[in-house]
């Protein structure tokens, strides 16, 4: 399995959306939104887990 907590995040204020966004360098086209900074790390970290979780089950190969 791999350890989605190895990849790269980024947690940046989007004053379009008045929240935090969550970013994963490895998955581009994923992000997480929250008004509070570390639920949005958390958000995008469990997203990226059940991405990884159902791509590793899928067969399909994980960056």
């Amino acid at each position: 399995m791999v350890n989605y907590n190895h990849y790269t995040y980024k947690i940046t204020w989007s004053e379009e959306d008045q929240e935090f966004v969550g970013l994963c360098a490895e998955f581009p086209s994923m992000s997480y939104l929250d008004k509070d900074q570390n639920a949005t790390l958390k958000g995008i970290t469990d997203l990226i887990k059940d991405v990884v979780t159902d791509m590793e089950s899928n067969g399909e190969i994980v960056p």
